[in-house]
């Protein structure tokens, strides 16, 4: 079977609260549960994680095609939401408004947002997930 790589490690240290390690960097993300959610909102949530984790996702993957296509999208920000769904608990949607330093050619701004939307955090969560994905440029 030979060695089991990891990627990370989780530890729970109580009080609704996490600390993961990336096995290769050494670099530690904390959790708190959200206020709404018996938590105290002192760090992200694990959902939160996800959120952002989408528009991490979206943002690399952009600027892999950027260097593609030599284009500087350096300075990109993303704005993210996310709205919770009950009985299940869950995130019914993530919104996402990306806002681009310069303005692009058609062209290229198809490369960017074909490649966001079809990032691999994209095609892993759930079909029933909306994912509300907007892009400003030249702001």
């Amino acid at each position: 079977m030979g060695n089991k790589m990891i990627d990370s490690e989780a530890l729970y240290y109580g009080n609704l609260r996490t600390e993961s390690k990336h096995i290769q960097s050494g670099n530690k993300v904390r959790t708190d549960a959200p206020i709404d959610n018996n938590g105290k909102g002192e760090a992200f949530s694990p959902t939160d994680l996800v959120a952002t984790s989408l528009a991490n996702c979206m943002l690399t993957v952009m600027g892999i095609t950027a260097n593609r296509h030599n284009i500087d999208i350096n300075g990109t920000r993303a704005e993210v939401s996310k709205i919770m769904g009950v009985d299940p608990r869950r995130i019914i949607e993530i919104k996402i408004e990306f806002y681009f330093l310069s303005d692009y050619d058609i062209k290229y701004k198809k490369f960017l947002e074909q490649a966001a939307i079809n990032c691999p955090v994209a095609k892993s969560l759930s079909e029933n997930l909306i994912q509300n994905i907007q892009f400003s440029y030249g702001s």
